[in-house]
């Protein structure tokens, strides 16, 4: 620190000797003063008189301005040393006055770089906001509060690291036809998810916007996204573009934060995915929530707007938390886990529903759709060849959901459960179904407990689908730690057993038809 103390005195040094001589320039530092014995009367003409006249009020107009220079000086090396104090240690009360022009001097000339660096020293950590430019988020620039033209760019992210394995799960699995199909293994490191979320206000703290860069490795798949919206007052906030379909507890601003690494094999099957909409949310009676949603259909994220069909999809849901906020203002608000252990008791119950006619977005000609939203319930895709009938091809089927769901949170224990109804009718094929409609239901349930506060929770949780074709179960176990002081960054460990699974998901350890153990380890980071 002495050293950079010295050097920084030795550079100013510099600059200020090098700034004088300058400023004498080579006549003044090379010719001696005239003194009184040196001077003459000797006869001259008039216009040599005149010169010596003018040659000595510009040597006293240089003599006034290397004062004003040392004075100058004088207080640039205050201020260098009042910053070397910063830098050295804690901050402390400061009374040097700033480097301006004494009031007796006139008006000074255009500042140099270094003077102004001197006069607008950065912010000490007392006059920066409270929380500095983090605040649920990273604050790349927001104005102040009197800004004629209001603007907030934050910038938030969501990674998750997992390691998969489901080599222990059976190779086949038969349908309900009696098709034998392959069960796809896995075995990789992957960064299933990250999440590039750049959000704010622009021109009025009303108008809200949120830019979207979503990555799924598991998935192969990249979108980019955004939304623009306006926010009326507590009651009524109306906005346009990519959400998830609220048709489930897990897609209202819960992700990341579930108990378990994932959702729930159930939760996967029975829910609506993500697409484009208009939607309207806010809180129009005290601790009760509503969030309606009109959009394409129950996932449109990778087809094109020339495939998507013109029926659009309704959906919303409805929560109350009679006894406050189920978790304190933030990105975490609606996590399932009690990680802030309060001494409060806190409930929420929900309910959602969601109606949607949904198109294969593929010719009859393709055996594989592009909308793999829906499986039957015992793992094959509803709009595939084959899935109710041999040869016969569902183009279109109308979707119905309604899901309940409810929680609880107390001294670092928190439950959370939802069951689910499906029905999937008005089939329109390219041959004849033995049956009219389809009826699937069940549940997902998860308890966890802080035994460390604030740092290491054990969890257990389970689901079940009770399906038209087949049921299918899991049950899991695990373990998640809070390895520094934030609920936003965690290690997970877990194992589970699952039993038939209905559904297959890229970005999900779940694989359809699969029966055997699955150990997991993540690591999610969710600033």
């Amino acid at each position: 620190m002495l050293r950079r103390r010295v050097n920084i005195k030795l550079l100013v040094a510099s600059m200020l000797f090098a700034t004088a001589a300058f400023g004498q320039g080579p006549s003044a530092a090379s010719e001696p003063k005239p003194t009184p014995t040196d001077t003459k009367v000797v006869a001259r003409p008039d216009g040599l008189e005149k010169e010596v006249e003018t040659l000595k009020a510009e040597n006293a107009a240089v003599r006034e301005i290397l004062r004003k220079m040392e004075e100058q000086q004088k207080l640039l090396l205050e201020n260098v040393e009042r910053l070397q104090r910063r830098l050295d240690g804690p901050a402390v009360a400061d009374t040097t006055v700033p480097l301006t022009n004494p009031p007796s001097s006139p008006a000074p000339a255009q500042p140099t770089d270094a003077e102004t660096a001197v006069a607008q020293p950065a912010p000490t950590p007392d006059e920066r906001p409270k929380g500095g430019i983090y605040n649920d988020g990273i604050i790349i620039w927001e104005t102040d509060e009197d800004a004629r033209v209001p603007f907030q760019l934050k910038f938030t992210n969501t990674t998750q690291v997992r390691y998969l394995n489901t080599l222990s799960a059976n190779d086949t699995f038969t349908d309900h036809l009696g098709v034998v199909r392959e069960v796809n293994k896995r075995n990789d490191i992957t960064v299933n998810r990250s999440m590039f979320v750049f959000n704010g206000y622009m021109f009025d703290k009303r108008l809200r916007y949120n830019l979207t860069v979503w990555t799924s490795a598991g998935a192969a798949s990249i979108v980019v996204a955004g939304n623009i919206g306006w926010q009326f007052n507590k009651a009524l906030t109306i906005t346009g573009g990519y959400t998830g379909v609220p048709g489930s507890r897990s897609l209202v601003n819960t992700f990341p934060f579930f108990t378990a690494t994932d959702r729930t094999m159930a939760d996967n099957f029975f829910r609506p995915s993500f697409t484009q909409g208009v939607w309207a949310n806010g809180e129009p009676i005290k601790n009760v929530h509503y969030l309606a949603f009109v959009g394409n259909g129950l996932n449109t994220l990778n087809i094109s707007a020339t495939k998507i069909d013109t029926n659009l999809l309704l959906s919303g849901s409805v929560w109350w938390e009679p006894l406050g906020p189920y978790g304190p203002p933030s990105r975490a608000r609606n996590m399932y886990d009690d990680y802030f252990a309060e001494d409060k008791l806190r409930v929420r119950f929900g309910t959602a529903f969601t109606r949607s006619r949904e198109d294969r977005f593929s010719n009859l000609d393709q055996s594989s759709p592009e909308n793999t939203s829906l499986h039957n319930s015992d793992g094959v895709l509803t709009f595939s060849t084959g899935a109710f009938a041999p040869g016969v091809t569902v183009q279109e089927a109308l979707y119905k959901m309604w899901a309940i769901d409810g929680g609880a949170k107390w001294r670092g224990f928190a439950i959370n459960g939802q069951y689910y109804f499906r029905w999937l009718s008005d089939f329109q094929a390219d041959g004849p179904l033995p049956l009219a409609n389809t009826f699937d239901h069940g549940f997902e349930l998860s308890a966890g407990k802080f035994v460390v506060p604030k740092k290491l929770m054990l969890y257990v949780r389970g689901s079940a689908v009770y399906g038209q074709f087949r049921d299918s179960h899991e049950y899991a176990g695990g373990v998640k730690w809070h390895f520094l002081p934030t609920e936003r960054l965690w290690l997970n460990a877990e194992v589970m057993r699952v039993m038939r699974v209905p559904y297959s998901g890229g970005f999900t350890p779940y694989t359809a038809g699969m029966t055997g153990w699955v150990p997991m380890i993540q690591s999610v980071l969710a600033f």
